[in-house]
């Protein structure tokens, strides 16, 4: 598998990130287990996950998909195989919220002991939080950096004009700076990360993992007529928000695409990404290991300039 450097840190990652929120959730333990050893056997090395990861559930409480992975650690004897990036900042109760420098020294310690682990690899601004100064936020990661708690930092759902803030704070104050981005990207959902965070991160040299990379599952083809709606929990609401002429057309696309590849639609959905050269890897789950396959065989695909160009047009 050939791995990419995350900005300018020293990590180094596969093209294709697993995304964590499905564990404990709709992936039992046993299923993740299943999952994870399966990525490591298939030479991939990078997971998602975060603190709040799944409180959304009713009995959740936030946590249980470090659980987990955590879980999977001890078992597996597979730390050093990985680099593991988790977030804060997400609201986890009324009073345990945003990026000040005592909810981040908490949440950091919790994070560790749920994935049982001396060290986060990379560790995230879930969401910006305007309340809390910039130096405050970088000050206390620089110190858990310091400590080998932390080895690289990165935002999530910053704006570009907050991320160019952040830059500039780390740069007056020699604070760590932000090494990568996890913005919503995908065919669907090109407008704004293109339009002003792409420039920006290519400027920076920037990392960037992009989340949604399926749009919550509708590039994969699985939902394509109003009917399809029952097929998962959220499934109305992927019916609702996609189901209309552009995403026929992009579906009708990655169809096309997937015909001349002998590939699903979702690894070539997820190949569009990787093969774009400011993305470095794209996030997306799997709750089973027939589920990863597809995942995998996206690391594998190079679609040529015309396969792009035909995508790119469909969703435009």
């Amino acid at each position: 598998m050939q791995l990419r450097t995350l900005g300018r840190s020293n990590l180094r990652v596969s093209p294709l990130c697993l995304g964590g929120n499905v564990f404990g959730w709709t992936a039992t333990e046993t299923a993740s287990f299943a999952v994870l050893d399966a990525l490591v056997s298939a030479g991939l090395n990078f997971i998602d996950t975060a603190d709040v990861y799944s409180a959304w559930v009713p009995g959740h409480r936030g946590g249980e998909s470090e659980t987990v992975l955590g879980n999977w650690l001890k078992r597996s004897g597979k730390r050093k195989d990985v680099v593991i990036a988790t977030k804060v900042g997400m609201q986890m109760a009324p009073d345990r919220k945003g990026l000040s420098a005592v909810h981040i020294a908490r949440s950091v310690e919790e994070s560790l002991r749920r994935l049982q682990t001396d060290t986060i690899d990379l560790y995230f601004s879930h969401c910006d939080d305007a309340g809390v100064p910039m130096e405050e936020t970088l000050g206390i990661y620089q110190k858990l950096i310091a400590e080998g708690k932390v080895r690289a930092i990165g935002a999530s759902n910053f704006t570009a004009a907050r991320l160019a803030e952040a830059f500039e704070v780390s740069r007056k104050n020699g604070l760590p700076r932000y090494e990568v981005l996890q913005p919503h990207y995908n065919l669907y959902a090109r407008s704004d990360y293109e339009s002003s965070l792409e420039p920006l991160c290519v400027k920076q040299q920037i990392g960037v993992v992009t989340y949604f990379a399926l749009a919550s599952g509708f590039l994969s083809g699985k939902y394509r007529t109003a009917a399809d709606a029952g097929k998962s929990p959220r499934g109305k609401g992927i019916v609702d928000k996609f189901l209309n002429e552009r995403g026929l057309r992009i579906l009708a696309a990655l169809d096309d695409v997937g015909r001349r590849y002998s590939a699903s639609a979702a690894s070539v959905a997820l190949a569009w990404q990787i093969a774009r050269p400011s993305i470095t890897a794209p996030i997306a789950s799997a709750t089973t290991v027939n589920q990863l396959a597809e995942l995998v065989a996206a690391t594998k695909l190079q679609l040529d300039r015309a396969a792009i160009e035909q995508l790119n047009a469909a969703s435009g």
